[in-house]
């Protein structure tokens, strides 16, 4: 029952969010602006969005392969896209990571090597994110921002630094494990440093790292770059630089497990940080909305694969 009512509430939470939205910004002006919005234009949008996955599966594919985890590409690509499909209903917009790390774990019995792929994956993503607003905040050193930006992006590179030291670094490594000497449950203490250990053996592949980061600097550069293709076929003209400053921000609102894959939670932060830049709500709304479709559209192409793969799964011997 506890389950059931986290879930109507997050639920409820993004449909709320999405109906005072349109209740706001008024629904004949923002499908006007839909109706008129550059079809190729957005198409295109469309098209990079769907390479950034594919970045994104390669990037795990690499974590996988590096974890000394023997499985074949079909049957990661069906997990990858089993996760996609899952992010648009499951809790914030990871998830689908939940999914994926189960999936994988049932085939491969190896839970503790595949939920340090997932995290890893996650984490270098997070590291490439600030990378990226770092220096769009030092391109547009002359903006005008307001100061609740700047605290933001000061708390994601806090809040980063934090997990790198805790995750990488010898001292830190050891007082976390000796924190877990306290007493409480064998086993959930024998999985979170198995967890831990296969995380922080990573830090001696240093290639396959930074191969990682460079890879989720495409993806994420790439995904900014949807957001103001979407922009411009909307006939929003801005500075790109925003789109490098906020959209990180986005992303790191809709990490919060307080809707479902972030719906409504993506969208009013959209707006709300669009605004500041003088760009009306309206237009900031219809643009998270195209970028919500495209999702959308993305997740349900990774249902389909996922689904089309279950006689290949269940037919595995073990």
């Amino acid at each position: 029952m506890k389950k059931i009512l986290t879930i109507a509430l997050r639920i409820s939470i993004s449909i709320a969010l999405l109906i005072f939205l349109f209740y706001e910004l008024g629904t004949p002006k923002l499908f006007a602006t839909l109706k008129n919005a550059d079809v190729i234009l957005a198409f295109v949008a469309f098209l990079l969005l769907f390479g950034t996955y594919v970045l994104a599966f390669y990037r795990w594919e690499m974590l996988i392969e590096g974890a000394d985890v023997h499985i074949s590409r079909k049957r990661i690509v069906s997990s990858f896209c089993g996760g996609i499909f899952s992010n648009l209903f499951l809790p914030s917009s990871i998830g689908g990571d939940f999914m994926r790390s189960v999936d994988l774990t049932r085939h491969t019995a190896k839970p503790k090597e595949i939920i340090a792929t997932v995290f890893l994956d996650r984490l270098s993503g997070y590291v490439a994110l600030v990378i990226l607003v770092l220096l769009a905040l030092l391109a547009g050193h002359n903006l005008k921002l307001d100061k609740s930006i700047y605290l933001t992006v000061i708390i994601l590179v806090v809040l980063l630094v934090a997990i790198i030291l805790v995750v990488f670094n010898s001292y830190l490594y050891g007082k976390t494990k000796a924190l877990l000497n306290l007493p409480f449950e064998s086993k959930i203490k024998e999985m979170i440093l198995g967890l831990h250990h296969e995380i922080y053996i990573f830090r001696h592949k240093r290639k396959i790292l930074l191969k990682n980061i460079l890879c989720s600097l495409m993806l994420q550069g790439g995904q900014f770059v949807v957001s103001y293709i979407i922009a411009r076929a909307l006939g929003i003209n801005i500075k790109p630089v925003y789109f490098f400053i906020f959209i990180p921000i986005v992303s790191a609102v809709t990490m919060l497990p307080i809707s479902i894959g972030g719906l409504g939670l993506r969208d009013a932060a959209t707006v709300v940080l669009f605004a500041k830049v003088g760009l009306s709500k309206d237009l900031a709304f219809a643009m998270s909305l195209v970028n919500d479709f495209f999702v959308f559209a993305i997740g349900i192409i990774g249902g389909l694969i996922y689904v089309s793969t279950l006689h290949y799964r269940r037919v595995q011997h073990h």
